[in-house]
Parts: structure tokens; sequence; C-alpha cells
């Protein structure tokens, strides 16, 4: 018979956080809507982020572009995106003659985030209850919410893993 491990045992946790601001990550990367999508694509590598804001050129946001609206395009395509770690001397050496297949160029250059983006904002102000984000983002099933300021100005992103960096037991 197995022991019980501290997993077994419920562990009660505390949001150690206030308000929005508390929770939210300052200055977020952000898109302008209208950058093209490589451009997003290789913002979103190079910061390791699976999504973020899309703003107009007052800095309100207007949207967010994540990577399933990036794998909806590619779908919509009707393409088939090698991962990026087979490069084109591993192709050849396993006897392959067809070129990379992936996004390509031509198309993805010419499409603007504006065109795939969600155009759904979920915000909440700098002085909402963390306790209100929580059921917010529970509640729109979302994994990340705006924090605007009055006058719809983005401040930063609050998303469900900094919520769980707050809490504590």
């Amino acid at each position: 018979m197995s022991q019980p491990s501290s997993l077994d045992t419920p562990c009660e946790l505390t949001l150690w956080a206030e308000t929005a601001s508390d929770l939210m990550m300052p200055n977020p990367m952000s898109l302008r809507a209208d950058s093209t999508i490589r451009e997003a694509i290789t913002a979103l590598i190079d910061h390791g982020f699976s999504a973020a804001p899309v703003i107009d050129e007052a800095g309100h946001p207007v949207g967010v572009l994540s990577r399933a609206d990036i794998l909806l395009l590619n779908r919509d395509w009707g393409l088939h995106a090698l991962p990026v770690y087979y490069e084109q001397a591993d192709l050849a050496s396993h006897g392959a003659a067809h070129e990379r297949q992936g996004f390509p160029i031509e198309k993805a250059s010419q499409t603007l985030v504006r065109d795939i983006m969600t155009p759904a904002i979920y915000a909440v102000a700098p002085d909402t209850p963390a306790a209100r984000v929580v059921q917010q983002m529970l509640a729109l099933k979302v994994h990340r919410l705006f924090v605007v300021e009055a006058d719809g100005t983005l401040v930063g992103v609050i998303s469900d893993l900094d919520v769980l960096r707050h809490l504590r037991p």
C-alpha cells in the first residue's frame, strides 16, 4: 500500500495580490494592427509569447493575435507547416526531393495582423480587485486580460501564469 503524498493532501492557496496592477506585466510587448504576419510571428517567437495585444496608433488595444490565430490562417491556406527544426540538409539526407513546406513567404508577407487577429478586447482597470480579475478570467474562459487606463491606453497584461505566480500556500 502506498503512502499518501503531499500532492494527495489538500493545500489552501492564497492570492498575494490586491489589484490588477499587482498581477499585471507592465508595458507589454504589443503588435501594431498594420504589422505583417511575418513581423508578428518573429516578435512572438523572439519574446517567447503565445499571444500579444494588438494596438492602434494611439496605443489602445483593438484585438489580440495568438498562435491559434496564426495556425487557423495556415489551415485556411490548406498548408502543412514543417517544423522549424527540419533543415534542408536533413530533408536531403533522407531522400526528400521536394522543397521545404510552410508559410508561403509571399502570402505571409502581404497578410496584416488586423486581417487575422481576434478583435475581442477583455480589459480591466489597474485598480480592479485581484479576486475580480480571476473571476473574470474564469467567467470569460480567457488566458489573458488587458489592463487599460481610463483613457483606454494599454498599460499591462495579466495572463493565467501571472495569476499562478501570485499564489502562495
